[in-house]
């Protein structure tokens, strides 16, 4: 079976990862993993988490994927010499020089190749099999079938893991220096300010006072914005292609995101290893369970030919909003801590690894007084509520967007 890898941002997306089904997690420490805005894992919070994805039988894999300067090379092998006698499963690495430094002077460490190295053939993935790499993540610029292709001509020992889920970028793999010019923050150093999805207005240079609208509908303009990835009704051609493992995109998301969108790719992937026909049927289903959970208009990306020019709006939207997260049980009521408003007689939806349940809410008392009330709207304020169910640590309640609006066809 293909691995399933989702993104781990901080410790609680890394337990919500874990306990919704991925069988690795990618992360970074808080220099060197070109997600210079996540929570990021300090070396404790490191040891923590290998504990608790070891002990789950799954993998952790260390983004050092920055492209570092000179004066930064030496740090950034003595965080990963660190991390290896942690018990990494292996590192994400995209600058050569900094690959080879790494085989060099850190040999116990696997290593993988960043998709930032924009692997785009067989011969560049062999130059880095050659040097010691374990896994090539490929260019997202590739189709399946040059995918495929390349798997041809690796040897088995070297595994070919692809974006399967997520944001894209407008630039090749991410080459983009918009954020650098526009906003004095490398994209490739780990700060990217999305000035592609900035608004834009074109000005003639003599008539500085006169900006002109640039309209390609009448929601706004999207020249530069890229539509998401979203290959779940694809799986059998991804596994078709030789690719082992299928990365989901989204180390800045929220650990109520990365639970939504690993659970329906593991519930995917488990009905396509016992039968296709079973993961056919379930498709429509498990779209819609990826709209509940916060993305922009989707597509397949380049693994069908290149994309056709993205339009429609560039924000977000989702069908459900997140509700609570829970806490456990006492005394037989759900404790949670609320992220947005709730009332008596909402319906919310209960969501675990194990599946969803539809309920309506019945009784709400503050945790800290026991007092009734009619509805909650402070975030971070624990709540107890009466249900039918025996909810755990890490489940999730949502209710309906009443903000949302329906994704075009």
């Amino acid at each position: 079976m293909m691995e399933l890898l989702a993104p781990a941002g901080g410790p609680e997306q890394l337990r919500a990862a874990v306990r919704f089904g991925a069988d690795a997690v990618y992360g970074g420490l808080n220099r060197f993993g070109l997600r210079a805005a996540a929570g990021n894992f300090t070396f404790p919070q490191l040891r923590e988490a290998l504990t608790l994805v070891h002990a789950a039988g799954k993998r952790f894999y260390l983004t050092l994927n920055i492209l570092p300067y000179d004066d930064e090379l030496e740090d950034l092998v003595r965080d990963a010499g660190h991390a290896v006698q942690m018990g990494v499963d292996a590192a994400i690495v995209s600058d050569l020089g900094a690959f080879a430094l790494l085989r060099e002077k850190v040999p116990e460490l696997t290593l993988h190749v960043s998709t930032q190295a924009n692997v785009m053939n067989a011969a560049a993935a062999r130059v880095f099999a050659h040097m010691g790499a374990r896994r090539i993540v490929v260019s997202r610029e590739l189709s399946l079938d040059r995918i495929a292709e390349m798997r041809r001509l690796l040897p088995e020992s070297v595994q070919i893991e692809a974006f399967v889920h997520g944001a894209m970028c407008m630039a090749h793999s991410g080459r983009c220096m918009l954020s650098d010019h526009l906003a004095g923050r490398g994209g490739n150093r780990g700060a990217c300010a999305q000035p592609c999805r900035w608004q834009y207005t074109v000005t003639e240079a003599k008539r500085p006072d006169e900006p002109m609208p640039v309209l390609e509908e009448e929601r706004g303009t999207f020249i530069f914005s890229a539509w998401d990835l979203n290959m779940l009704s694809y799986l059998p051609q991804m596994r078709q292609a030789g690719i082992a493992s299928l990365k989901i995109e989204g180390r800045m998301k929220t650990d109520y995101y990365v639970a939504g969108v690993t659970g329906v790719y593991r519930r995917a992937l488990d009905l396509l290893e016992e039968d296709e026909a079973l993961y056919h049927r379930a498709l429509p289903e498990l779209q819609m369970e990826l709209r509940k959970v916060s993305h922009r208009q989707s597509n397949t990306g380049f693994y069908f030919g290149a994309p056709q020019p993205a339009s429609g709006a560039d924000g977000f939207s989702q069908s459900m909003e997140y509700s609570a997260r829970v806490l456990g049980m006492r005394d037989g009521y759900l404790l949670a801590e609320v992220k947005n408003r709730f009332h008596t007689g909402d319906t919310l939806e209960w969501f675990s690894p194990s599946g969803t349940l539809a309920f309506r809410v019945e009784e709400i008392m503050r945790a800290d007084t026991g007092d009734r009330v009619d509805h909650v709207s402070v975030a971070g304020q624990q709540v107890l509520l009466r249900v039918p169910f025996a909810a755990e640590t890490g489940d999730y309640l949502r209710g309906p967007n009443r903000n949302h609006r329906m994704d075009p066809e």
